[in-house]
Protein backbone atom coordinates (compact mmCIF):
# COMPACT_ATOMS: atom_id res chain seq x y z
CA UNK A 1 0.00 0.00 0.00
CA UNK A 2 2.78 2.41 0.95
CA UNK A 3 4.63 1.77 -2.34
CA UNK A 4 1.46 2.59 -4.29
CA UNK A 5 1.02 5.84 -2.34
CA UNK A 6 4.69 6.70 -2.88
CA UNK A 7 4.34 5.97 -6.60
CA UNK A 8 1.26 8.19 -6.88
CA UNK A 9 2.98 10.97 -4.98
CA UNK A 10 6.04 10.69 -7.25
CA UNK A 11 3.81 10.68 -10.31
CA UNK A 12 1.92 13.78 -9.19
CA UNK A 13 5.21 15.55 -8.44
CA UNK A 14 6.58 14.61 -11.87
CA UNK A 15 3.46 15.88 -13.59
CA UNK A 16 3.62 19.14 -11.66
CA UNK A 17 7.32 19.66 -12.36
CA UNK A 18 6.93 18.57 -15.97
CA UNK A 19 4.29 21.24 -16.45
CA UNK A 20 6.60 23.90 -15.02
CA UNK A 21 9.17 23.82 -17.78
CA UNK A 22 9.42 23.43 -21.51
CA UNK A 23 11.08 20.23 -22.67
CA UNK A 24 13.54 20.86 -25.47
CA UNK A 25 11.92 18.14 -27.57
CA UNK A 26 14.91 15.88 -27.90
CA UNK A 27 18.54 15.51 -27.01
CA UNK A 28 21.21 17.65 -28.65
CA UNK A 29 23.75 16.06 -30.97
CA UNK A 30 26.83 15.10 -28.95
CA UNK A 31 30.10 16.82 -29.71
CA UNK A 32 33.24 15.01 -30.76
CA UNK A 33 34.76 16.17 -27.46
CA UNK A 34 31.99 14.46 -25.47
CA UNK A 35 32.49 11.22 -27.37
CA UNK A 36 36.28 11.47 -26.95
CA UNK A 37 35.91 12.10 -23.20
CA UNK A 38 33.77 8.97 -22.77
CA UNK A 39 36.11 6.95 -24.98
CA UNK A 40 39.02 7.99 -22.78
CA UNK A 41 37.07 7.02 -19.64
CA UNK A 42 36.20 3.62 -21.12
CA UNK A 43 39.81 3.02 -22.14
CA UNK A 44 40.89 3.96 -18.60
CA UNK A 45 38.76 1.11 -17.20
CA UNK A 46 41.71 -1.22 -17.67
CA UNK A 47 45.11 -1.56 -19.30
CA UNK A 48 43.85 -4.20 -21.73
CA UNK A 49 40.93 -2.16 -23.08
CA UNK A 50 41.38 -1.71 -26.83
CA UNK A 51 41.34 2.05 -27.66
CA UNK A 52 39.42 1.37 -30.87
CA UNK A 53 36.77 -0.57 -28.94
CA UNK A 54 36.54 2.23 -26.39
CA UNK A 55 36.01 4.72 -29.23
CA UNK A 56 33.29 2.58 -30.85
CA UNK A 57 31.54 2.03 -27.52
CA UNK A 58 31.55 5.76 -26.77
CA UNK A 59 30.26 6.61 -30.23
CA UNK A 60 27.40 4.09 -29.97
CA UNK A 61 26.60 5.15 -26.40
CA UNK A 62 26.15 8.77 -27.45
CA UNK A 63 24.57 8.39 -30.89
CA UNK A 64 22.30 5.36 -30.60
CA UNK A 65 20.08 7.00 -27.95
CA UNK A 66 19.40 9.81 -30.45
CA UNK A 67 17.98 7.22 -32.84
CA UNK A 68 15.99 5.62 -30.02
CA UNK A 69 14.56 9.00 -28.97
CA UNK A 70 13.15 9.39 -32.50
CA UNK A 71 11.85 5.81 -32.61
CA UNK A 72 10.28 6.19 -29.16
CA UNK A 73 8.78 9.56 -30.20
CA UNK A 74 10.25 11.31 -27.14
CA UNK A 75 8.85 14.83 -26.83
CA UNK A 76 8.59 15.10 -23.04
CA UNK A 77 10.73 14.60 -19.95
CA UNK A 78 11.27 10.90 -19.13
CA UNK A 79 8.60 10.54 -16.42
CA UNK A 80 5.94 12.12 -18.64
CA UNK A 81 7.06 9.94 -21.55
CA UNK A 82 6.71 6.89 -19.28
CA UNK A 83 3.10 7.83 -18.59
CA UNK A 84 2.46 8.06 -22.33
CA UNK A 85 4.05 4.64 -22.91
CA UNK A 86 1.96 3.12 -20.11
CA UNK A 87 -1.19 4.66 -21.62
CA UNK A 88 -0.33 3.27 -25.05
CA UNK A 89 0.34 6.71 -26.56
CA UNK A 90 4.01 5.97 -27.30
CA UNK A 91 5.53 2.69 -28.54
CA UNK A 92 8.48 2.36 -26.13
CA UNK A 93 10.68 4.43 -23.87
CA UNK A 94 10.48 3.04 -20.36
CA UNK A 95 13.92 2.85 -18.76
CA UNK A 96 14.17 -0.90 -19.28
CA UNK A 97 13.45 -0.39 -23.01
CA UNK A 98 16.38 2.04 -23.24
CA UNK A 99 18.62 -0.35 -21.27
CA UNK A 100 17.60 -3.40 -23.30
CA UNK A 101 17.98 -1.65 -26.64
CA UNK A 102 21.29 -0.05 -25.66
CA UNK A 103 22.69 -3.36 -24.42
CA UNK A 104 21.56 -5.12 -27.61
CA UNK A 105 23.15 -2.46 -29.81
CA UNK A 106 26.42 -2.41 -27.87
CA UNK A 107 26.56 -6.23 -27.94
CA UNK A 108 26.44 -6.09 -31.75
CA UNK A 109 29.92 -4.56 -31.61
CA UNK A 110 31.31 -7.92 -30.37
CA UNK A 111 33.77 -6.30 -27.99
CA UNK A 112 36.69 -8.49 -26.99
CA UNK A 113 38.07 -6.22 -24.25
CA UNK A 114 34.79 -4.89 -22.78
CA UNK A 115 31.85 -6.46 -20.93
CA UNK A 116 28.26 -5.29 -20.61
CA UNK A 117 26.17 -5.55 -17.44
CA UNK A 118 22.61 -4.65 -16.54
CA UNK A 119 21.80 -2.81 -13.34
CA UNK A 120 18.71 -1.61 -11.52
CA UNK A 121 18.78 1.48 -9.37
CA UNK A 122 16.79 2.28 -6.25
CA UNK A 123 15.04 -1.08 -6.13
CA UNK A 124 15.45 -1.09 -2.36
CA UNK A 125 14.17 2.46 -1.80
CA UNK A 126 10.51 2.76 -0.78
CA UNK A 127 9.95 6.20 -2.28
CA UNK A 128 11.70 5.64 -5.59
CA UNK A 129 10.73 3.78 -8.75
CA UNK A 130 13.14 1.12 -10.04
CA UNK A 131 15.36 2.32 -12.86
CA UNK A 132 17.25 0.10 -15.33
CA UNK A 133 20.46 0.79 -17.21
CA UNK A 134 23.46 -0.79 -18.89
CA UNK A 135 26.99 -0.65 -17.47
CA UNK A 136 30.19 -1.15 -19.47
CA UNK A 137 33.39 -2.47 -17.89
CA UNK A 138 36.75 -3.88 -18.86
CA UNK A 139 36.57 -7.57 -19.79
CA UNK A 140 36.28 -9.70 -16.65
CA UNK A 141 35.49 -6.80 -14.31
CA UNK A 142 32.23 -6.38 -12.44
CA UNK A 143 29.69 -3.64 -12.96
CA UNK A 144 30.97 -1.60 -10.01
CA UNK A 145 34.29 -1.27 -11.86
CA UNK A 146 32.57 0.07 -14.96
CA UNK A 147 30.60 3.07 -16.17
CA UNK A 148 26.84 3.58 -16.18
CA UNK A 149 25.53 4.39 -19.67
CA UNK A 150 22.05 5.81 -19.02
CA UNK A 151 20.14 7.31 -21.96
CA UNK A 152 16.73 7.35 -20.21
CA UNK A 153 17.56 9.83 -17.46
CA UNK A 154 17.71 12.79 -19.84
CA UNK A 155 15.38 11.49 -22.56
CA UNK A 156 18.01 10.35 -25.04
CA UNK A 157 20.94 12.52 -23.96
CA UNK A 158 23.49 10.16 -22.45
CA UNK A 159 24.34 10.30 -18.76
CA UNK A 160 27.48 8.35 -17.93
CA UNK A 161 29.56 7.89 -14.82
CA UNK A 162 30.86 5.67 -12.04
CA UNK A 163 27.98 3.57 -10.65
CA UNK A 164 29.37 3.88 -7.12
CA UNK A 165 29.34 7.70 -7.29
CA UNK A 166 25.93 8.19 -8.91
CA UNK A 167 24.07 10.50 -6.55
CA UNK A 168 20.66 9.79 -8.09
CA UNK A 169 20.64 5.97 -8.15
CA UNK A 170 21.97 3.18 -5.98
CA UNK A 171 22.84 0.56 -8.60
CA UNK A 172 22.53 -3.18 -7.95
CA UNK A 173 23.17 -5.96 -10.48
CA UNK A 174 19.87 -6.80 -12.18
CA UNK A 175 20.05 -10.52 -11.36
CA UNK A 176 20.51 -9.71 -7.66
CA UNK A 177 17.43 -7.46 -7.72
CA UNK A 178 15.39 -10.21 -9.39
CA UNK A 179 16.55 -12.70 -6.76
CA UNK A 180 15.62 -10.33 -3.89
CA UNK A 181 12.15 -9.85 -5.39
CA UNK A 182 11.68 -13.62 -5.77
CA UNK A 183 12.67 -14.13 -2.14
CA UNK A 184 10.17 -11.48 -0.98
CA UNK A 185 7.36 -13.10 -2.99
CA UNK A 186 8.17 -16.50 -1.52
CA UNK A 187 8.15 -15.20 2.05
CA UNK A 188 4.75 -13.55 1.46
CA UNK A 189 3.28 -16.81 0.12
Amino acid sequence: MFRKFAFLLSLMTALFLGACGKYSGGPPTPSNDQIAELAQAIQALGPDVDPEEAQRAAYVAFTYPLQLAKEYQVTDPPIIHNIKVNQGLRPRGLCWHWAQDMETRLAQENFKTLDLHRAIGNSEKALRIDHSTVVISAKGDGMYDGLVLDPWRWGGKLFWGDPKLDKKYEWIPRQKVFELKRQRRQTRS
